[in-house]
């Protein structure tokens, strides 16, 4: 009888140390599978915080970026809100209005922009640090596209000037058509670049007494220009124009020098504004220049 007692009590142990055993191991498994999803769980949370740093650094540069452009476009418009230093004279070329302005400058003018080089050209003069003047027509600024170029082309620090809407012939317009050719591209230039032209060049350089009525009103300088010659077929290259409008006799203190929207003339333009400079002439700011409401 006491043997058998003895023999129980040893299965009796025996299952209790195993029971022990396995809740042991149940013990640990659960400890090892909590102290794993514990460590992904940190690995998933350096992860996101990775992820958040480098968005927010990313937006961080963005911010300092459109700072940066600010800043910079605000410059040019405080630089553009000078006292004037030039005037238009009567045959369309500039005169300083005192003696702290220099008389070796000339004027860069480019109309029927933004036709297809008028971006391309912005960028040259941009990276010659020569400022100029873009006459546009509406019919160029339909689309969105068109419209976000005239908007670089104003950030860039450049004027931006009334050519018509649909470069019509003003002579041949009737009142009523040469109001809406000129007020309605006015327009829509101020909402796109968020101010109104101070420049207004009619087509052909062709003035009604009624479209300089309608350009006073609207505070705009009427302007024509001293030469040009990319329109004409000789010289559609760009070697050729090039040697034109440095070396043309009409060439002097003060010239206002017209040039389009042209793949010849966008090529040419970097060779002109050295050229021009070689001969001793800056490339005037046409913010400098008195307009209709100064």
């Amino acid at each position: 009888m006491k043997k058998r007692i003895f023999i129980w009590m040893g299965i009796i142990s025996l299952l209790i140390v195993a029971g022990c055993s396995q809740l042991s191991t149940s013990a640990g498994d659960d400890k090892d599978k909590q102290h794993t999803e514990k460590k992904e769980d940190v690995e998933e949370q350096s992860k996101e915080t990775d992820v958040q740093e480098n968005q927010a650094k990313t937006d961080t540069d963005k911010s300092k970026k459109s700072e940066q452009a600010t800043a910079q476009h605000e410059k040019e418009s405080d630089d553009r809100t000078e006292k004037p230093q030039y005037e238009l004279t009567d045959n369309w070329s500039i005169q300083p209005i005192d003696d702290q302005a220099k008389e070796n400058v000339v004027l860069l003018t480019i109309d029927d922009a933004p036709d297809k080089h008028a971006l391309e050209m912005a960028n040259t003069l941009k990276e010659l640090d020569a400022k100029a003047i873009f006459f546009v027509n509406g019919h160029f600024l339909e689309r969105e596209e068109q419209k976000q170029i005239l908007k670089k082309i104003h950030d860039m620090g450049f004027l931006i000037g009334n050519h018509t809407y649909h470069h019509q012939a003003l002579v041949d317009a009737t009142k009523e058509e040469q109001k809406k050719e000129i007020v309605s591209l006015n327009d829509l230039i101020e909402e796109i670049i968020g101010e109104r032209p101070k420049f207004f060049r009619a087509p052909n350089g062709q003035n009604t007494d009624y479209s300089k009525q309608i350009a006073k009103e609207e505070g705009m300088l009427l302007m024509n220009w001293s030469y040009g010659y990319d329109w004409n077929e000789e010289y559609m290259d760009e070697d050729a124009l090039a040697d034109i409008m440095v070396n043309t006799e009409l060439l002097g203190n003060g010239s206002n020098l017209l040039m389009h929207d042209r793949e010849w003339t966008a090529k040419a333009l970097e060779e002109i504004v050295s050229g021009l400079r070689g001969k001793g002439y800056e490339i005037v700011d046409p913010g400098l220049i008195k307009t209709a409401d100064e």
